[in-house]
Parts: structure tokens; C-alpha cells; sequence
């Protein structure tokens, strides 16, 4: 199997989130002709667009343990103004070496270079000592609701057990062997609201000025020097996206002054911690106020580690082998679907080079996806043979 070829299927195929748009049917139909047993997996309502109808996959080649997992996501962000892209956003064609479309690095790449992989290793002749699986959803880039964490919980319901795992995303930020996701921060999104009493400038003692209490809650936030880091984690941050107040009015003290701010955080805290930090600041500023101060928090994923082992070893090993590079154990960057895996087993992130994803134009070398390919049948070779 070609995986450029697979990966330019895939990405002609537009699946913005959370339209699947027949990505999965290929894939489905591609295992099922490799001997894989797979099962699709529908999760939302069709007449709420809050919790939108997303189709997932679950494909398991063998019953004996242990139980190889490849995740990942067929869906994509939107391709943004297409006449910005030199070529069709959608079309994945191949120019001057280059894989180019939405989706070619995050992460269709990826899951082509890894389905070529056990395609061209069982073809060989060669048998996994236990089984393989696959794990894909349509909403990684979305919110995540319908995805991966309701999958994880309906397989594990009707009997499955996922040993190891290893998740797609492109975790090289300059070339191919760079870096090996074994963790990730957790994420915090804060909404804080402060209501006062509006009134006029020049009789600021008939109102109640939210600005002043705002501005007071978010330096006492920001004032925190919430951890040092540790030995696999950089420090956790709190920062200030957005403060609005909306006032167009020169002699007005407004009457609602409102901030977003978002934590990410390592495994010195849980969402839970830091959630009831936040509200301990706040009921601290109620004390002298006399309007309303409101926070919404939403923990959209915890702080995770996988500690460095069998998993981590193989994967290194792989890499070092097929690059010559020896990549670096990091927990950079965002949030992925491993947030929601290492609920259920040990899990490690290796992809494709992340230098355009969600970018205008965002390409990969075609030569990087068939060094994944190989970096993915070494890893299922030495996997299992320890």
C-alpha cells in the first residue's frame, strides 16, 4: 500500500468537523480488507446543534492480548479563504515533494502512513502477537463531546481492553523525529462577569463601577506563581485572553465588565484544584462589592504523564533507528484526544511534522510519510517482541 496515495485519498474527501464525508467508509472498507473487524459508532442528536451527530470507528484485528491501539481523527478545520491556497484545499495533490491539502499534517498523513504500515507488514507475512486496533473519531477538532471519550467508554463497555496506545498527532515541530509526546496539560476556559450599577462619571458614588473589581480579580489571579514546573512539565499559566467591556460612551461607568482566561496546567493541580482556587478569589472579592460577580469554568482536559517504559522505548527506539535522531519526551504544546486515552491505558503521541497545521497551504513531504510508515511498522515489530 502507497500511503501518499492513501493520505491524498483521504484528504479529498472534505471532512470538516463534525462531517465524516466518507473518510470513514474508506477506512472501514480498506481494514475489513486486511481482516479487521469493524464496528461504527454514532453519538449526538440529529435536531440539537450543540451536540451535533459525530460517526466514530472501532476496528480490532485479533482477540489475544496485548491490544496495540492506533488513535486518531479523520475530521479537519475548515480550509479558510481558499483563494489563499495555491492549490485546492481539498484536492491532495502531490507538487515538488509535497502532500498538500487540509488535513495533510493534522492528521490524515498520519493515519494513512499507519494503516500502509500494518497493511505491508500482514501482506509480509508477519503476525502481531496479540492484536491491533484502531480508534478514529470525528471530533478532535471540534468539541470533543462525541468523539473519543464516549468511544473509549462503549468499547470498554462491550468487553474491550486497550493495552498500549499510540495517538497520530504531528508532534514534530521542525523534522521528522523530533519530539515524542508522553503527557500533556491539562486545560482550564474561564468566563468571569462583574455587574455593578451603571451611572455617570461625574457621580460615581450613585454607581457601582465593575471595571476597578475586575482589573482587582484578575492581578490577585495573575499574581500566583501557580507551580515551578517538574521533571517532564513546564510550568502551568494562567493568562488573560480577552477583557471586554463594551462601553462607547465617554461619561458612562458601565454597568457589566467581563473577562476570559484560560489555565493550562500541569500535574501539580487537577481542574478541580484550580477551580476551587478561582472561586476562593472570588468569594474574597464579593466581600466589599455591592453588585454580582458570576464565573463559569469548564475543564476541557486534565494533566496527564505516561511514564517513560516499554511503550516509550519501542517508540524512541523506532524513531532513532528510521531518522538517526534520538526524539525528546515532551508535554507541550495543547490538548488531543490522549487526554481522554490515559484514562485507560498507557498512551504516546508520534506523527507528522506540525509546522502548517490549520494553516493556509498546509503540506508535508511526501518523503516524511513513508519515514512514518516505517517508523510505525518498526514500532509494531519491536512492540511485539519485548
Amino acid at each position: 500500500m502507497d500511503p501518499v496515495e492513501f493520505a491524498s485519498a483521504l484528504i479529498r474527501k472534505p471532512s470538516v468537523t463534525p462531517i465524516e464525508a466518507g473518510t470513514l467508509d474508506l477506512l472501514q472498507t480498506t481494514l475489513e480488507g486486511l481482516g479487521f473487524v469493524c464496528t461504527r459508532y454514532l453519538f449526538g442528536e440529529a435536531d440539537d446543534p450543540d451536540n451535533m451527530i459525530v460517526d466514530n470507528l472501532y476496528a480490532r484485528l485479533g482477540t489475544k492480548a496485548p491490544n496495540f491501539c492506533f488513535a486518531g481523527h479523520v475530521d479537519v478545520v475548515p480550509a479558510g479563504e481558499t483563494a489563499k491556497w495555491k492549490e485546492d484545499p481539498f484536492s491532495g495533490v502531490v507538487k515538488d515533494g509535497l502532500l498538500m491539502g487540509r488535513g495533510a499534517a493534522d492528521m490524515k498523513g498520519a493515519i494513512a502512513a499507519y494503516v500502509s504500515a500494518v497493511a505491508n507488514l500482514l501482506e509480509s507475512g508477519w503476525t502481531p502477537e496479540g492484536s491491533l486496533s484502531f480508534l478514529i473519531t470525528g471530533d478532535e477538532e471540534g468539541p470533543a463531546i462525541n468523539g473519543t471519550k464516549k468511544l473509549l467508554a462503549a468499547i470498554t463497555e462491550a468487553g474491550e481492553v486497550i493495552d498500549d496506545c499510540l495517538v497520530g498527532e504531528p508532534t514534530n515541530p521542525n523534522q521528522l523525529g523530533d519530539m515524542i509526546k508522553n503527557g500533556r496539560r491539562g486545560s482550564m476556559n474561564t468566563v468571569l462577569t462583574v455587574r455593578g450599577t451603571q451611572g455617570h462619571v461625574a457621580y460615581p458614588h450613585l454607581a457601582e463601577n465593575p471595571v476597578p473589581k475586575l482589573v482587582d480579580i484578575l492581578n490577585v489571579l495573575k499574581a500566583r506563581a501557580l507551580d515551578t514546573g517538574s521533571e517532564f512539565f513546564q510550568p502551568s499559566n494562567l493568562e488573560i485572553t480577552t477583557v471586554d467591556v463594551g462601553n462607547p460612551t465617554e461619561n458612562m461607568i458601565p454597568e457589566t465588565a467581563s473577562a476570559r482566561f484560560n489555565i493550562r496546567f500541569n500535574v501539580h493541580h487537577t481542574g478541580a484544584s484550580l477551580s476551587e482556587w478561582v472561586e476562593t478569589v472570588i468569594q474574597d472579592a464579593r466581600k466589599d462589592f455591592k453588585g454580582q460577580i458570576d464565573l463559569k469554568i469548564r475543564v476541557s482536559g486534565e494533566s496527564f504523564l505516561t511514564t517513560p517504559g516499554k511503550l516509550t522505548d519501542v517508540m524512541c527506539a523506532a524513531v532513532e533507528t528510521v531518522t538517526g535522531r534520538k526524539p525528546e519526551l515532551s508535554t507541550s504544546g495543547g490538548t488531543s484526544d490522549a487526554r481522554f486515552i490515559s484514562n485507560y491505558a498507557p498512551v504516546a503521541e508520534f506523527g507528522l511534522v506540525g509546522a502548517t497545521m490549520h494553516k493556509v497551504n498546509e503540506e508535508v513531504a511526501v518523503e516524511d510519510i513513508s519515514l512514518l510508515m516505517k517508523i510505525y511498522s518498526k514500532t509494531l515489530t519491536r512492540y511485539f517482541k519485548v
